[in-house]
Parts: C-alpha cells; structure tokens; sequence
C-alpha cells in the first residue's frame, strides 16, 4: 500500500513540478506587471505550492519505509542513505519549495503593506525552514553527506532574509518587488535542481549527488536575480551616475 501511494504522489509531484518548470519562464522572460505575467505567475504560484506538497508527502513515506518506497535503490543504497537523502533532504526541499513560493507571492500580493505580510503562514514558514535546514544539516552529518550539510545554508539564507525584510525597521520602495523576484525564481531554482538531482537518480545514480547537478539550476538562478536586481536599480545608468558622483566629490576634496 505505501508503495502505491508512493508512485501516485511521483506521479503528481512531476506533473506539477513539470507544469511549474515550463510556466517559470514565462513570467521571468515576459513583460512584467502585464496579464500574461500575473497569469503565468499565478499558475507556478499553486502548482509550486502543490510540487512542495507532494514532496513532503514523499519524504514522510520514506521516513517510514524506504525501502518499499525506493525499491529500485535496494542494493545500491542502504536504508540509512535512502532516509537521509529521499525523506530527510526531500522534506527540507518541500518546506523551502513552499516557503518561498508563498512568502514571494505575499510580496507581490500585499507590496507596500509589510503588515498584510505578516500573516501567520508567512511568519510560521519562517522558524519551520529553519528547524528543516538544521535537521537536514544534522542527518546529513550523521550519514557523512556533505551535500545535505551545504545545501542546508540556502535554508537559512533564505528564512533569515526573509524575516529581515519582514520585519528591519524601514523598506526601501522597490524592496518588495526585490524580495519577489527573489522568492519566486528560488522557487524555479528549486524545480530543476529537483528534475537535475533527483531525476537522474532514475537513470544514472551516481549523477544524484554529484554538485554540478546541484551546481547548474543555482547559478542560472541566482543569475537571474542579480540581472534583475541589476535592471530594478537602475542598470549601467544608476552605477555610472554612483561613479561620476564620487569622482566629483573626491576632485572637491582634493581642491
């Protein structure tokens, strides 16, 4: 029975997770702020909610059974791996995938009003993302899995920025549009890293842990961050007038 609600839950995780991936590039390469952006955003919104659902799903049946869950890995990979890196790192990677599908979607939802914000899902996903990152850092140092370790730190990058701008005394007025873009192409990042890492576990085992699989969807996304952080302030123009205003000021002080 575990078995077959398992392969449901696979077959509604890639589903989701299928439609999530296609969708991420459409408001990410699209004309911001239009109907086919909101529209688009919208869909990877509820089916990344949905994606990191399911995953959760998954990583608790595997706590349970892995074995019977991970049938294909038996003699491959012992119980203690399989729980460690399917149940324990799966279920951090589903509170992430929904921490920050949600709390990007509260930034562009409530924008200016950082009180609407702190709705008690949003502040709950918080500590929750800490105390998953920590486990997943702790399970993985128990197994020798170095990469359970490292990937935990986006765990808490992510709950810490997030309550820093949540709560710091005073946001600047595109801080909102800032911590969406970030959020949300998290939440892409956390796609692909899943199709890339655990989808090849199917196919060739070993690539799952290898750090280029896990390397390639966070160097595009954090890319895509900073290029739009870039573009928010300004671009060449804001840093160029921030350069002639400071050789002004030092060709001042020098006369």
């Amino acid at each position: 029975m575990i078995h077959d609600l398992f392969r449901i839950l696979i077959a509604l995780h890639i589903t989701t997770g299928a439609t999530g991936a296609i969708s991420f590039w459409f408001p990410v390469l699209g004309r911001k702020g239009g109907p086919s952006h909101r529209r688009w955003g919208n869909i990877f919104t509820r089916v990344l909610l949905a994606t990191g659902s399911f995953a959760i799903c998954m990583s608790l049946l595997t706590l349970i059974d892995p074995l019977t869950t991970h049938p294909h890995l038996v003699g491959q990979f012992d119980a203690d791996f399989i729980r460690g890196i399917f149940g324990w790192m799966m279920l951090f990677l589903g509170v992430l995938t929904i921490n920050l599908t949600w709390y990007g979607w509260q930034c562009v939802t409530h924008k200016h009003n950082r009180a609407a914000m702190r709705e008690w899902r949003n502040v709950i996903l918080q500590p929750l993302l800490i105390l998953a990152a920590l486990n997943c850092a702790i399970q993985g140092l128990l197994i020798d899995q170095s990469l359970m370790v490292a990937i935990s730190f986006v765990g808490f990058a992510t709950a810490f920025t997030n309550l820093w701008f949540l709560y710091k005394p005073k946001a600047g007025p595109k801080d909102w549009l800032k911590e969406h873009l970030k959020a949300l192409v998290g939440s892409g990042i956390s796609v692909y890293t899943a199709f890339m890492a655990f989808g090849s576990i199917r196919i060739l085992p070993a690539l799952a842990l290898n750090p280029i699989m896990w390397a390639i969807p966070l160097t595009i996304g954090v890319s895509i961050i900073i290029w739009q952080w870039w573009r928010l302030d300004g671009g060449y123009r804001h840093y160029a007038g921030l350069v002639t205003r400071l050789v002004r000021k030092a060709s001042a002080s020098g006369t």
